[in-house]
């Protein structure tokens, strides 16, 4: 039986608070900015009663931001007790396009930092939060809206419940929930394997006590995986937290008496070095199931991300990071069509990132795919010109696939 559509709440829009905005605060601390100061005296008017609720919102994301993690937690559980609708700030004070983000209750790592690829434009961006156990917040008027909840544990109900609703949205929902709940490092793992050209390492959840097994010097967990070195991480961290080679059992000991998580992602060990020694990792941006170059890192050492590979150091990984971005369609995504729009199909989402290499057949070699991993503008344009322009592709890109969504909405409708 077809359930009646969710209503639109008239009026929904004046229940929203307005927010600094999290890319705001986050360009602040990517410029170096010390934090400290602002959120002291957002405490001290907190204390006074001189706080919005957005800005009170807004104190979660600063806490955070200076290594506060519980404390900002506790703010925004508090603040999502009674109030779950936000509003972003918009460029233009009559915005073409209303946008919804459905959020969890997380972490700043744990929803699609949707603000950056929205910030420049004349769409107005509200969220709402989705509150396992709460009645849903009434629904403000949108165009479009998109799910930017995580593949987590912590986002798990969040995004169950969203599943649930799905159905009954009333406008296009992009970033369908279930789509989203394949993301997870072992689940992707078999939604990825078998594509022609493209390298996934196995990924499983391994328990305490079977690599505390291992570490005693029994066999390894099955023919995929069967030989050190491996790749291990707790399950649910981020940002490389925990992410360690493991190349005997010796190291593996040491490991797990240094972490005390109960299960761990475990991987074979790719050597996707080079030629020349070193490691290069990219990220690719898929938006409406179109690659867009995002990012190129080289360093000499395998665990790379953008922040650790000393980029801005050295003119020649520009150079080279700037080539991979001008020739993008024409080299790497060429060189790669089958297998990344194979990528695209599977996953099925309306927008994610991947990060990726080549491994040394020249394949394409996948580390994770994600919908939260931050695809920004902030870098300087002193020292990298070449990237403005690219990410400007990739947010026009974005507003585009949300217009379309829209626009076929209404053709339905008329």
């Amino acid at each position: 039986m077809n359930q009646k559509p969710l209503e639109i709440t008239k009026g929904a829009e004046a229940l929203c608070a307005d927010r600094i905005g999290y890319a705001k605060l986050t360009k602040l601390a990517f410029d170096g900015m010390d934090l400290r100061p602002a959120l002291h005296r957002l405490l001290a008017r907190l204390a006074q009663g001189d706080v919005s609720v957005g800005e009170t919102f807004d104190l979660s994301v600063l806490a955070q931001l200076v290594g506060e993690k519980e404390a900002g937690l506790e703010i925004q559980s508090e603040v999502l007790s009674f109030q779950r609708l936000f509003r972003s700030p918009c460029a233009t004070e009559t915005p073409r396009l209303r946008v919804l983000a459905l959020a969890a209750a997380m972490d700043i790592g744990g929803n699609t930092p949707i603000e950056f690829l929205l910030e420049e434009t004349d769409i107005e961006l509200t969220t709402l939060y989705v509150v396992p156990g709460t009645p849903l917040a009434p629904l403000p008027e949108h165009d479009v809206a998109i799910v930017i909840a995580s593949d987590s544990e912590e986002c798990r109900e969040a995004l169950a419940e969203m599943a649930r609703l799905a159905p009954r949205w009333p406008r296009p929902l992009l970033n369908a929930p279930h789509f989203v709940a394949n993301l997870d490092r072992d689940k992707l793992y078999g939604l990825l394997d078998g594509i022609a050209g493209l390298e996934i390492p196995v990924t499983a959840v391994r328990t305490r006590a079977q690599l505390a097994d291992v570490a005693r010097g029994e066999a390894l967990f099955d023919d995929r995986h069967a030989s050190f070195p491996f790749i291990v991480r707790p399950r649910g961290s981020h940002a490389g937290r925990g992410l360690a080679k493991i190349d005997d059992a010796a190291a593996l000991d040491r490991y797990l008496a240094e972490h005390s998580q109960a299960e761990f992602f475990a991987s074979p060990f790719v050597d996707y070095a080079g030629a020349d020694g070193q490691f290069r990792k990219y990220r690719v941006a898929f938006v409406d199931h179109k690659p867009y170059a995002v990012h190129m890192a080289i360093a000499g050492r395998w665990d790379i991300w953008y922040l650790n590979a000393g980029m801005s150091f050295s003119a020649d990984k520009r150079r080279e990071e700037e080539n991979f971005m001008r020739g993008f369609e024409a080299d790497f995504a060429a060189k790669h069509r089958a297998a990344l729009a194979a990528v695209a199909e599977r996953v099925g989402l309306d927008y994610f990132t991947i990060d990726c290499a080549e491994n040394r057949n020249g394949e394409l070699l996948i580390f994770e795919a994600d919908n939260t991993a931050v695809v920004h503008n902030m870098d300087s344009p002193e020292v990298y010109p070449y990237k403005a322009p690219q990410m400007r592709m990739v947010f026009d890109a974005f507003a585009r696939m949300l217009s379309r969504h829209a626009r076929s909405a209404e053709e339905r409708a008329a």
